[in-house]
């Protein structure tokens, strides 16, 4: 019977946790609220075989909303699949934008690859071509500053002290199996925006693919970004890749030009292109993707929040929403903005509008000068860091004891319990329990018949929950317990026996 509860409590766990899936699945926001309200650990919950978690799942569907409830509830950014993916590659696969905003902003990883084919966000977002999603993978790298564009084109890197340009181009030429970068990717598929925004970043031209006896390679190894784009077939991409002096007559481990690699593919329009250099040099505008003050406001943003939900009424609201408090000002011409306008005004931008200033600024919507950079208004205060709940937290298998929680007669208990002097014999979640502050957590109502990981019940509410979510549990739930009377004479017994001797005595079944 003892068995048979452990086994128990974990179905239970698991139905929560599948709940949670589907609703971070099907963008159930309200669903995801009560869930993780009632059990902040079901945020780490991941499904079987695929091992996907409800962050993965959100990500991939574009729930940019449930991303950030989830980030809020302490799950790990950084979980794997079962292929090794994070939830920033998934939503980079996809191309959701506002939840790669979400994850760059919550420091999401950049530099992870995944267990298949090595490729990073970066190779994922250029392959389908969402330039959007890399211009917020690089936003780290790019600085606020007006010199920057003249720095990339005449090599002055050292004028600019916050331009790492060596850690620029390790993420922007970094490779997966088969010596792929981010660039062969994209013009491969004709990709011509995320083209020319990675050749602009300093992308090289002269990368060559590799033979590792895995990657399928129709083109041969040895192969430029210039004989991908001759196979991909696409004129602008060749013209972009030949302006930053991609070398036409290169040849690959099958003795291929670019131009015979064009003819195999019958791609007979690249010809005139292919077969000789051009007399006059093509003159290539600025990428309009290029955004300098996404630096700034990411890093505003990172400290002092931004996404609110308080919506009072405020004396001098931002211009652009009308509603949240002006938190930043621009350098320059001094329009103040909430950090969200602001985030989403750098984020969205891609013509260059600007009648004054550097390329690379976005245009203020309330005058059009040339936003370089945002700073922070004196009123802007930081955020408090916040313990997250579940980073020690799992969902294995419930092991609930008296040991846990002490005298079950108090029916309002925290998470965890003081450490004791004599608790040499405590089971391992006892010990998570007790390394954890007990103000990270609110206090729950329990019934001591039952585990933390069992079905929902109106007892396992948090007392912080409105009555509207108690009551949509309440009928959410399949089960109740009834607790016999010779239970209350057993409070100090550990749970399972408690659950035991309901079921024996006639409780109600799932």
């Amino acid at each position: 019977m003892k068995f048979l509860s452990i086994v128990g409590n974990s179905f239970g766990c698991s139905a929560s946790g599948e709940r949670l899936v589907s609703a971070a699945r099907d963008g159930d926001i309200q669903e995801a609220k009560a869930l993780l309200e009632y059990n902040p650990r079901l945020a780490r919950y991941s499904t079987f075989g695929v091992r996907n978690s409800p962050l993965h799942y959100s990500a991939a569907h574009g729930h940019h909303e449930i991303v950030n409830l989830l980030l809020e509830s302490g799950v790990d950014i950084n979980l794997r699949n079962y292929r090794g993916q994070t939830a920033l590659m998934q939503a980079c696969q996809h191309g959701h934008w506002e939840v790669v905003q979400t994850l760059i902003i919550f420091n999401a990883n950049i530099h992870k690859a995944d267990y298949l084919n090595g490729g990073t966000v970066l190779h994922l977002a250029a392959l389908n071509g969402h330039t959007r999603c890399i211009r917020l993978i690089l936003a780290d790298y790019i600085p606020s500053v007006p010199n920057f564009w003249n720095a990339l084109q005449t090599g002055d890197h050292k004028s600019i002290s916050e331009f790492d340009q060596s850690g620029l181009c390790e993420v922007i030429n970094r490779t997966a199996d088969g010596g792929i970068t981010a660039l062969h990717m994209a013009v491969l598929n004709g990709h011509a925006e995320s083209v020319q925004l990675l050749l602009d970043l300093g992308a090289s031209v002269s990368e060559v693919t590799v033979e590792d006896g895995t990657t399928i390679d129709l083109i041969g190894s040895g192969s430029t970004p210039l004989h991908y784009a001759a196979c991909g077939g696409n004129q602008q991409c060749c013209q972009l890749l030949i302006a930053k002096g991609a070398n036409l007559t290169a040849e690959n481990a099958n003795g291929w030009t670019p131009l015979m690699v064009a003819r195999s593919w019958r791609r007979d329009w690249l010809e005139d292109i292919l077969k000789t250099p051009p007399e006059d040099p093509l003159q290539v505008l600025p990428s309009p993707y290029i955004s300098l003050p996404l630096m700034s406001i990411v890093r505003i943003a990172r400290e002092c929040g931004w996404r609110t939900s308080d919506l009072a009424p405020c004396l001098d609201p931002c211009a652009v929403c009308l509603e949240r408090k002006c938190m930043v000002a621009v350098e320059g011409c001094d329009h103040e903005f909430c950090t969200q306008c602001a985030m989403y005004l750098c984020s969205t931008n891609s013509t260059s509008t600007t009648t004054t200033g550097p390329p690379g600024s976005i245009a203020c919507p309330l005058c059009r000068h040339g936003i370089v950079s945002f700073v922070k208004l004196p009123d802007a205060r930081p955020l408090h860091k916040e313990m997250q709940r579940t980073s020690n937290l799992s969902l294995t298998l419930c092991t609930c004891s008296s040991e846990v929680l002490g005298d079950s007669s108090d029916m309002t208990t925290p998470f965890c319990k003081p450490t004791s002097s004599r608790g040499s014999k405590s089971s391992s979640p006892s010990r998570s329990f007790r390394s954890m502050s007990c103000q990270g957590f609110p206090s729950f109502r329990m019934n001591p018949s039952l585990c933390l990981g069992a079905d929902v019940s109106p007892s396992l509410v948090p007392c912080t929950v409105s009555r509207n979510v108690r009551n949509h549990l309440a009928r959410c739930s399949g089960s109740t317990f009834r607790r016999s009377s010779s239970q209350t004479e057993r409070r100090k017994s550990s749970w399972f026996c408690s659950l035991n001797q309901s079921v024996a005595t006639g409780g109600n079944r799932c």
